[in-house]
């Protein structure tokens, strides 16, 4: 990080151009006509490059050129739509003399590029640590141009599931009934150790090798769109890794936050990102929260900075275009500086209007969260609007362990998920929030239920038939647990078994699974296929009532058909009077439960065995 000061302590005639290639990179390598916005920013990046002269060819006008004080970069502004050749010339000179050039080259974008369609609560998404998923590509396992190699006996080491391992196995995913798939990051993240995870980030335009090529993930996106399926790209606007070739050479001292007291310019964040909407916040709360650095390695990038900001926007665009992208996830989202990130959401769907951005809002209570979403009006009320499509639900995450654990009380057990759901007044899109129990940063479900196939199905039915979009996480549908408290996050982010040829099982053939892995990944499979075209659960509304003796009842109805759901956490059979439920069964005689197939008389009562879920579709 020390460089980091002596770039800047550089004179200009102190760098020398005896190297034979002035460009060494230009980001991005290459653009699109047709863009909503014609504005293109290109940078161009070398020793000393912003001592030149630059022009471009075929008489192209620069609208604007940025240098800044490391002249090694400069920042080219052009507007597309003037531009009538697919491919010209930035061209280096000094003087007379010629140092070098770079053909860039605007493509022609995909019909219906711009009204592509994104995730939606049609969708369930099924979250994959690439590295820890399957190995389809034993030879990218470890490669020369990056640190850190494959050591599977490490348990936060590199294991080496690449994308060829998942392209390998979408049959499986696409039978199981997801429908879009995110994965963690799978850019360069070239840190020594604990790189596997993606979220250091060292190249915002590469592939890792160790997972595979740009065209790789490009070909997994293509094949679950040929299926009508989606790839969901995790984006990290808040950190970059340490290692990263612009940390390591920044183009201006603001880039990043810098603190001066702090080891190489690091100080750590307090996390309490509350701090945002806090109007009685400290200013040295609310800095120490959205500019402290998440972690060493990991300096906490400047959105405040006008360069910053078009950066990460025309790199999430690139991403969009040229991978064919159904949607972003995006990290440690209230981190940011909450007016930039506005900025680059509206720009992303300005230019994608479909376009689906979940943000992870890890707070705490219904307000705070539903602030961060798009025309919020507590966000509103603090004179804010995030224009950001989506926001992941922590609050009923946060409840749904103790609803499950504890026995139904005033403000116990099952209760607290009405509770919850009491609160969707305050989300101005209720149906677009990521619903959830588990992800790779949390406790695995099944190690706090302790593998139990009914706690399972309770929150898997709960999550797949409330309002929202639900998540699951690879692995719980055949029962894998990790235990985060003992074995830290590598626990939690276990290989699933038969990725690897020399695992003794392979689990994603259903024929070689355990009995216990059957009943878990049978029960998923069903619901989630069942739930696929189901309009009354993706899009119609929600009747809830207070739950009682540890059952939780609510109905799913539109004006086509109506869905009724009874959690029976209690640990003895129950019997539910029917005519408590008169106004929404009202009509309706009769009912097949889903999972079961089993029809079911609607005349008086109904008896529920415990610790079991049903979903009824309601038959005249």
């Amino acid at each position: 990080m020390r460089k980091i000061y002596v770039i800047f302590a550089l004179s200009a005639t102190s760098i020398a151009f005896s190297q034979a290639k002035i460009v060494e990179k230009v980001e991005p390598a290459f653009w699109w006509k047709g863009m909503k916005n014609p504005e293109l920013q290109i940078l161009v990046y070398g020793k000393g490059v912003a001592n030149n002269e630059i022009t471009l060819s075929d008489g192209i006008q620069i609208k604007d050129i940025q240098k800044v004080e490391n002249p090694n970069y400069v920042f080219i502004t052009v507007n597309t739509n003037e531009i009538s050749v697919p491919k010209f010339q930035i061209n280096i000179k000094k003087g007379n003399k010629a140092l070098g050039s770079y053909t860039y080259e605007l493509k022609q974008r995909n019909s219906g590029s711009a009204d592509r369609e994104s995730f939606t609560s049609k969708d369930v998404m099924y979250l994959i640590m690439p590295d820890r998923f399957a190995n389809g590509d034993e030879k990218n396992d470890s490669t020369p141009d990056l640190t850190e190699k494959a050591d599977r006996n490490l348990p936060n080491g590199r294991h080496g599931g690449d994308l060829k391992g998942m392209i390998n196995n979408l049959d499986y995913i696409q039978n199981l009934g997801a429908t879009s798939v995110w994965l963690t990051p799978v850019n360069e993240d070239n840190e020594k150790v604990y790189s596997y995870h993606g979220y250091a980030q060292t190249d915002l335009y590469k592939i890792d090798s160790r997972y595979g090529t740009n065209e790789d993930y490009k070909t997994l996106s293509q094949q679950l769109n040929k299926r009508n399926m989606k790839l969901v790209m995790d984006y990290v606007t808040n950190h970059w890794g340490v290692s990263h070739w612009m940390i390591k050479d920044l183009p201006t001292k603001d880039w990043i936050h810098w603190f001066k007291e702090g080891e190489n310019g690091f100080t750590r964040s307090n996390y309490k990102t509350s701090t945002q909407f806090d109007p009685n916040a400290s200013d040295i709360d609310k800095k120490l929260a959205l500019d402290g650095w998440f972690d060493k390695t990991m300096p906490d990038i400047n959105q405040k900075n006008p360069l910053v900001l078009k950066y990460l926007t025309q790199n999430a665009i690139w991403w969009i275009e040229y991978a064919e992208l159904g949607g972003f996830r995006v990290d440690t989202y209230p981190y940011n500086d909450k007016e930039a990130m506005a900025k680059w959401a509206k720009a992303i769907t300005d230019e994608y209007p479909k376009f689906n951005i979940v943000g992870e809002t890890w707070l705490y209570t219904a307000g705070q969260i539903s602030a961060w979403q798009k025309n919020s009006k507590t966000g509103e009320a603090a004179g804010y609007n995030s224009n950001l499509p989506s926001v992941m639900d922590f609050m009923l995450f946060g409840d749904m362990p103790n609803a499950f654990k504890e026995k139904q009380d005033w403000n116990k057990g099952i209760i607290k998920l009405y509770d919850s759901f009491s609160s969707d007044f305050l989300y101005p899109d209720i149906n677009n929030v990521m619903v959830f129990f588990e992800n790779h940063d949390t406790e695995r479900w099944n190690e706090i239920f302790n593998a139990d196939p009914n706690a399972y199905k309770m929150g898997l039915t709960l999550i797949s038939t409330v309002r929202g979009i639900p998540q699951i996480y690879y692995g719980s549908e055949i029962g894998m647990r990790g235990d985060k408290q003992k074995g830290g996050d590598a626990d939690i982010r276990r290989d699933f078994p038969g990725g690897w040829k020399s695992d003794k099982q392979n689990a994603f053939n259903p024929s070689e699974q355990t009995p216990q892995q059957k009943e878990f990944f049978q029960f998923t499979q069903k619901l989630l296929n069942w739930r696929k075209g189901k309009d009354v659960i993706h899009t119609g509304k929600t009747k809830n009532f207070v739950p009682k003796d540890d059952v939780f009842t609510y109905f799913r109805y539109n004006d086509k058909e109506s869905v009724m759901v009874i959690i029976n956490n209690n640990i003895k059979d129950q019997t539910l009077d029917l005519k408590y439920f008169e106004e929404s069964l009202k009509g309706f005689t009769k009912g097949k439960e889903v999972i079961s197939g089993k029809e079911l008389s609607l005349q008086k009562n109904i008896t529920i065995p415990a610790k079991t879920p049903f979903i009824i579709e309601l038959e005249k």
